[in-house]
């Protein structure tokens, strides 16, 4: 005996009939076409998706098994599958053709015409790329430019490795095929480009990793965008070379600085993810009266920029130097990396401005505070980051 009440029961029927249609009206799916699914149970053979089609849809679940033999997705989770074809309600999908599934040169031709990705051994080197094994022990052969995105991906290090490849050309019947693993990566990034479309916002907190460093930065490719880390945001403080504190394949947490997706110009920040030595250290640690030693980083026509912490400069003018005589330009008398005793005459928080003097000239009448900066406890930027690194592996 059914208990629900007439108006539950209409309501479920109606849902169950607009279910009906919906499926009935989904539109029919084509072999080699990729979709996206839910994974809806995970089987001892099977993986069954929710396609939104009218049918079961089913993976051999040994495509998504780990060196462990534990799968590597779970009930809830969304993943790209290619549809291969229908038996009775049974719709049959598949991540890749791979080396277990026995496939043989007409599997691999439905792969070229389908653009289903298939399972490669990378064998060996030969001229001009790599002579790859494809399932069922078929020869195939793959540019060095189609094996990444640029040639540093092309090494030793991928030798003897099982990677996923597009068939590009499939002629002779089969005694001659071109592959690409470039093409899988490109329409990759091409997707998690979309989705960073939808949240990479100026302010927002990134991991990326560094692609290739140059005098005036660092690019760094963040998934599906790849921008500038000019060497001004690398630190709060002064730093000699990009090369002294980055390298390349260091992962590293950014802010993003700006997003410009019309001229395809990001940048990003790594200081801005560091303490502010200005607010921690600026009022507090140094103020007004302190003595301390510096040194001179910069020379100009009206003055020198003497450094006195990581990130904390002071304008030293040039009327300050000369012992009383007139110079013309401050390299008459200082040179960079001298050490100074200097005294802060004052500080302008708002514009971030420290304006020094020699000690022992023109000081308060309370007289000054003595201090030296104890560079070799502080720590350097590069210690800094180090520990900055170290901490992000942990995560």
């Amino acid at each position: 005996m059914d208990d629900r009440n007439p108006d539950q029961t209409s309501d479920d029927d109606n849902f169950a009939a607009m279910l009906e249609r919906s499926l009935l009206d989904a539109t029919p799916l084509k072999p080699g076409e990729k979709i996206e699914a839910t994974v809806l149970q995970i089987g001892t053979e099977w993986l069954f998706l929710d396609v939104g089609q009218k049918g079961e849809g089913v993976l051999d679940v040994k495509e998504l098994l780990d060196a462990d033999g534990q799968p590597t997705v779970a009930v809830g989770d969304r993943l790209g599958v290619y549809f291969l074809g229908r038996s009775a309600d049974e719709l049959r999908f598949t991540t890749r053709i791979g080396g277990r599934s026995g496939a043989g040169t007409a599997h691999l031709e439905e792969a070229w015409r389908s653009g289903i990705p298939v399972e490669g051994r990378i064998e060996k080197e030969v001229k001009g790329g790599y002579e790859v094994k494809l399932p069922g022990g078929v020869r195939a052969f793959c540019p060095f430019s189609q094996l990444g995105r640029s040639r540093q991906d092309a090494g030793e290090s991928l030798l003897g490795q099982n990677v996923p490849f597009r068939i590009t050309q499939f002629g002779e019947q089969g005694r001659n095929i071109v592959v690409s693993r470039r093409e899988l990566i490109e329409e990759e990034r091409r997707q998690l480009r979309e989705a960073l479309r939808e949240t990479l916002r100026e302010g927002a907190l990134v991991r990326g990793t560094v692609t290739a460093i140059r005098d005036f930065g660092a690019f760094v490719d963040i998934g599906g965008v790849e921008g500038l880390l000019p060497i001004a945001e690398i630190a709060w403080g002064r730093i000699g070379s990009v090369e002294d504190v980055l390298q390349v394949g260091q992962e590293l947490e950014l802010a993003v600085k700006s997003c410009d997706w019309e001229k395809e110009r990001f940048s990003f920040s790594l200081r801005a993810t560091l303490a502010d030595p200005w607010q921690q250290k600026v009022g507090t640690l140094y103020r007004e009266g302190t003595t301390l030693t510096g040194t001179v980083v910069r020379l100009a026509q009206f003055g020198a920029f003497v450094t006195i912490d990581e990130g904390i400069d002071g304008l030293l003018p040039i009327g300050k130097l000369g012992g009383g005589k007139r110079i013309r330009h401050p390299q008459e008398v200082l040179q960079v990396g001298q050490q100074l005793l200097v005294t802060i005459e004052s500080i302008d928080r708002a514009q971030r401005r420290i304006a020094l003097g020699l000690a022992g000239e023109g000081t308060r009448d309370d007289g000054p505070t003595s201090y030296t900066a104890p560079a070799a406890t502080m720590g350097t930027f590069g210690d800094l980051l180090k520990a900055k690194l170290e901490q992000g592996k942990k995560r």
